[in-house]
């Protein structure tokens, strides 16, 4: 199928689903569009089907989900997130947000990582424990799509709000980092010592974190000498392919690298770099591609459930990996807000909130996309897919009566 085709089909889905959610299920868009898509994909499993339910699969064979977005959407939507999140505020949690996106995700994937290990054998599925710690690492980060719209409509506190998307926008980066190292590991292309492990970690991490001050600075300085709407919109378009194919290139992390330019673009170039016409174009077209691409993303995890291995024992796996999950989740919350406590307050419900409003999203299905093809692969895959969609429906739906009942009583 031509790429042309597979753009046309999945815009022209996204916006039938977008119409659909507006006008009759009226749920949050990435709610709405993923669940949208999901119907679609089990209608066309019917016996009637057959024939669409073929070529929808060929269509999504032809459809390198994890290159897709990790290799292409990605650098899009962390630097839209980005570019409204306000510094000053950042800074005022930088502690809760640099504790939750590093100690946080390391602790999670190995957690995790041994949780599942354990569950896999108690239900014979045979699963290797570095594929178990790929599988932590792939679910530890948390996804900001679907969350931020849900605790604006609560009324979420600012403070509660910027510690999730700043936890969000991070530990994307650091948990593809991890996702990383460990599949070296895995294939055999790292040896497994404390330095070699730590050495690419810290390239990876810190690499990408100056590589964004570079290309964002670099960007400053060009926006800061033109007055042209036209010109600097591109040259924002420019860092945000350049600088990730860069530093891909580069073996930096991409992710960590487009958050950074994105802060940096977002707060000192809005302030100093643009004309007040120059905010109103550059907000309008980022706020745009944003809504496209979240469109597509979530009608592509809908999709998902075409390909994905359904058997029992699979299914089992992942409604078990759940609670497991959760659990980790608020382990992982609740240890470093108890340890900052005595040094400043928090919105009361902070840890509830914080673990319930952990979903996970397209960076997971992703990642466990871009494994090599094998059985393994097959059960990480049908969990994560489990997980996913039970983050973003079950979790998603009931965020916003949690937020505010914890926060306005």
């Amino acid at each position: 199928m031509r790429l042309f085709d597979i753009i046309a089909i999945l815009i022209s889905l996204s916006a039938a689903f977008s119409w659909l959610n507006y006008r009759v299920l009226k749920l949050p868009t990435a709610i709405g569009l993923m669940l949208g898509a999901l119907l679609m994909s089990l209608i066309l499993q019917l016996p009637i089907f057959g024939g669409l339910e073929d070529q929808a699969k060929q269509m999504l064979a032809s459809i390198d989900f994890d290159q897709t977005l990790l290799h292409g959407m990605l650098s899009f939507l962390l630097f839209a997130g980005a570019l409204h999140v306000n510094l000053a505020d950042l800074s005022e949690q930088r502690w809760v947000i640099s504790i939750l996106a590093t100690f946080g995700v390391v602790g999670a994937t190995f957690m995790i990582g041994g949780g599942t290990y354990l569950m896999f054998g108690w239900l014979n599925i045979e699963v290797s424990l570095i594929y178990c710690l790929l599988f932590g690492a792939l679910i530890s980060p948390t996804d900001p799509i679907a969350v931020l719209g849900i605790l604006k409509s609560a009324g979420a506190p600012k403070t509660l709000e910027t510690k999730i998307t700043g936890e969000s926008l991070f530990n994307d980066g650091v948990a593809v980092v991890v996702f990383l190292v460990l599949a070296d590991i895995a294939m055999g292309t790292t040896e497994v010592t404390v330095t070699s492990v730590s050495t690419l970690f810290i390239t990876e991490a810190l690499g990408g974190l100056v590589f964004g001050l570079l290309t964002g600075s670099l960007a400053f300085f060009m926006l800061k000498r033109v007055d042209s709407y036209q010109v600097e919109v591109l040259i924002t378009l420019a860092l945000v392919t350049g600088g990730y194919a860069a530093a891909e290139h580069l073996h930096l992390s991409a992710p960590i690298a487009i958050v950074v330019a994105g802060l940096l673009i977002g707060n000192h170039g809005r302030r100093s770099a643009m004309s007040d016409q120059t905010r109103e174009h550059l907000d309008t077209f980022w706020e745009l591609a944003d809504e496209i691409l979240n469109a597509v993303l979530f009608v592509l995890i809908g999709l998902e459930v075409l390909v994905i291995s359904i058997r029992g024992d699979y299914l089992l796996a992942g409604v078990l990996s759940i609670p497991l999950i959760l659990i980790v989740r608020f382990i992982s919350v609740s240890v470093p807000i108890t340890l900052l406590r005595p040094f400043r307050s928090f919105t009361p419900g902070v840890i509830p909130i914080l673990t319930w409003a952990g979903l996970r999203g397209g960076i997971s299905v992703a990642l466990v996309l871009s494994l090599p093809a094998s059985e393994m692969r097959d059960v990480l895959l049908t969990v994560t897919y489990v997980v996913v969609v039970f983050s973003i429906v079950v979790q998603g739906l009931s965020l916003g009566p949690l937020v505010r009942r914890l926060t306005q009583r």
